[in-house]
């Protein structure tokens, strides 16, 4: 609906619901609750197999597991957050919640690294011995669970949170079976203990390739970054391309939550007379073309002479 202000015209569209909101499906809330069921049951188990056979590797790879059901919780916590309806103070609801989580779950796997390679470079200098049968036995296990935990994540890629799950339980499935390669060396060559603060190391390694991603998109979208699979300067240009503009100034491009980006620009359209109709195709094109399902469009005339305060690239 249209709201005039001295000097623009501010034309609220449609946002295209139908198709630019990408929400992680109804079942991933099962998905998590029994992933996180899984990994609760096996972290226990391998920390208490740890400490009875003095695996480091297992030990680890429990901590690592541990920070995974914690990421799994929080995520399908701000995953039922999300669906809170807005509210006047609130007006996106809970949905930045899902960033919130995903954030908060690359921290906490990277706390995890630093206590992995304290007591690995503890271990280098004392190493322990350990039973390899009982911890080959218990990382066999992890990569059955890890593997099955996997694969109700592949699905739904576009959902930081789910992406997350499914990269965390994939890298454990990983971890576990080097676990079983630490454990089959020390069964061939009992002196080389030292194989399992070296496994403890790799372990680290991996959870920090593997979180390395998730933190930097992360980190990018709570701070309003464009999400890194939108191009703003395409958007720009596209935009500029449309019938009728002569100018786009004032551009933002931010992430609402892990799956719904959203758009605001001014556009200088000197001719408005189709302005309804122009804004409810550049918003269906903008949920078709770059995913962005919340757009919302000022446009101005400039019959007025004056030109935009937000005009300048350097205004925000």
């Amino acid at each position: 609906m249209p709201h005039d202000d001295p000097g623009h015209r501010h034309d609220d569209h449609d946002h295209g619901h139908d198709h630019g909101h990408h929400h992680a499906p109804a079942d991933f809330g099962r998905a998590f609750a029994v992933g996180a069921a899984l990994n609760i049951g096996f972290v226990a188990v391998e920390a208490v197999a740890g400490l009875m056979t003095g695996s480091l590797a297992l030990l680890a790879d429990a901590g690592h597991n541990l920070s995974d059901v914690l990421g799994l919780l929080m995520a399908w916590g701000a995953m039922v957050l999300a669906r809170t309806l807005p509210t006047a103070r609130r007006s996106y609801g809970l949905r930045k919640g899902t960033i919130l989580a995903s954030l908060a779950n690359a921290g906490l796997l990277l706390v995890a690294v630093g206590a992995i390679v304290w007591e690995a470079i503890r271990r280098f200098g004392a190493p322990e011995p350990l039973s390899p049968g009982p911890v080959m036995v218990v990382a066999l296990i992890g990569v059955t669970i890890n593997t099955a935990t996997a694969l109700m994540f592949m699905r739904g890629q576009h959902d930081l949170n789910v992406r997350g799950a499914f990269l965390h339980m994939a890298a454990d499935a990983a971890v576990s079976l080097g676990v079983v390669f630490a454990a089959a060396v020390i069964w061939l060559m009992p002196a080389w203990t030292w194989i399992d603060p070296l496994v403890g190391l790799v372990i680290a390694a991996v959870i920090i390739a593997g979180t390395w991603g998730l933190l930097r998109d992360s980190l990018d979208m709570a701070l309003d970054a464009a999400p890194r699979g939108v191009d703003p300067d395409a958007v720009r240009d596209w935009l500029a391309a449309r019938p009728g503009v002569t100018g786009v100034h004032d551009l933002h491009i931010w992430a609402m939550s892990t799956t719904e980006t959203a758009l605001t620009a001014h556009l200088t359209r000197p001719d408005n007379a189709d302005g309804d109709a122009f804004l409810h195709e550049t918003a269906h094109a903008l949920a078709e073309r770059f995913r962005i399902g919340h757009p919302t469009l000022q446009i101005e005339t400039g019959a007025d002479g004056r030109a935009c305060h937000f005009a300048p690239i350097d205004v925000v």
